[in-house]
């Protein structure tokens, strides 16, 4: 019986498979990433929680009255400055009244002119004014002084009361790391566990059906799946441990397909012998130890795999009659005479290229 003709379809049928497939592909790995997505709000461990058990609530109180009281400092501090430079303003505009009265007091003693008792008692007030201002001055410096001191001390004992803290803090830390782990394994887990199976099982219909005609759905849907698995497997397992798992992965893989062509060649099914045998004959070599079939014009050449097409053939000795051969080197019969037309065929090949008479292939 012959084989059925499958049909391969046009050029554009073909690239718009691969390309329908791309994108059924990447439509199954976004609703993979929609469950995953989901797992993923699942609320972890919340750190203010767990500081809040470790934490001594009286130095977090004592804490926060020394901010609010180191905060009153500095707003003190800036009210006494601003005073303080309200009054050097005056000072400074009474120093320069006095040094006015006292030239214009020079001059009138140059021109022997005495001052008023009106303008003696504007330049004892402005006299008695100033000294007022420079004592408040020096006060309110004091004053700053003293603040400043109040609140670098303030500020000593606030970074104790925070040092007492963050020892504290530490095993808070600790606590929720920890939990925090915990809680990636478990979102791990529970994505691996809507992962891998679907994984299996687009891996057992790929095995099983990968000589479907809806093949490449199934191609598409494995491959989603396992890019989906790979992402999910970096995102939460360490790199020395993905690392490895990676690895695993990738030589369970090599080794599969290896051991896949291994068998393909010791145990060969019918069209890969057909495909393999087809291409020996069109090389003119034995489809078993693949020595040269010399017969006819090239029954004097030698040629290989690489060379065979480099090779001239003689005009001469076309037509000779066709007899039947076996390879001189390992014995196997390559032309034998068909047993429904008579003439000569190939022995390892399905069809008799005279008749069409089909036999079996071993």
């Amino acid at each position: 019986m012959k084989n059925v003709a499958t049909s391969k379809g046009t050029w554009g049928h073909r690239f718009a498979i691969r390309v329908f497939t791309l994108i059924l592909g990447v439509l199954i790995f976004w609703v993979l990433g929609f469950f995953v997505s989901d797992i993923r709000t699942i609320e972890g461990p919340k750190y203010e929680a767990i500081e809040e058990k470790h934490l001594d609530k009286d130095l977090l109180a004592k804490q926060e009255a020394l901010t609010q009281q180191i905060a009153d400092s500095n707003r003190r501090i800036e009210n006494q400055t601003e005073k303080q430079r309200v009054v050097g303003d005056s000072s400074r505009n009474l120093q320069q009244t006095i040094n006015q009265l006292i030239e214009l007091q020079k001059l009138g003693l140059q021109n022997n002119v005495a001052f008023s008792e009106t303008e003696q008692a504007n330049f004892t007030s402005s006299l008695n004014l100033f000294l007022e201002n420079q004592k408040k001055y020096q006060e309110h410096s004091q004053t700053i002084a003293d603040m400043l001191e109040r609140k670098q001390s303030l500020v000593r004992d606030k970074e104790q009361v925070e040092q007492e803290i963050e020892k504290q803090r530490e095993p808070a830390r600790e606590d929720y790391e920890r939990l925090y782990q915990r809680h990636r394994v478990k979102l791990a887990m529970l994505q691996l566990a809507i992962l891998l199976p679907i994984l299996l099982v687009a891996a057992i219909v790929i095995i099983k059906q990968r000589a479907s005609i809806y093949f490449p759905l199934f191609l598409a849907f494995g491959g989603a799946t396992l890019l989906k698995v790979g992402l999910v497997m970096h995102e939460y397992f360490p790199s020395k441990y993905f690392k490895y798992v990676l690895i695993g992965g990738l030589l369970i893989v090599v080794a599969r397909v290896l051991i896949y062509f291994i068998r393909t060649i010791a145990f060969p099914k019918a069209q890969w012998l057909i495909e393999q045998y087809r291409e020996a004959y069109e090389r003119f070599l034995c489809p078993v130890c693949e020595y040269p079939i010399r017969i006819g014009p090239r029954r004097y050449q030698f040629w290989t795999r690489r060379t065979v097409n480099k090779i001239v053939v003689p005009q001469g000795g076309a037509d000779a009659p066709e007899e039947a051969y076996s390879c001189p080197t390992c014995g196997h019969a390559l032309f034998e005479e068909c047993s429904a037309c008579h003439n000569m065929r190939a022995s390892m090949l399905p069809y008799c290229s005279h008749c069409g008479a089909e036999k079996s292939i071993q």
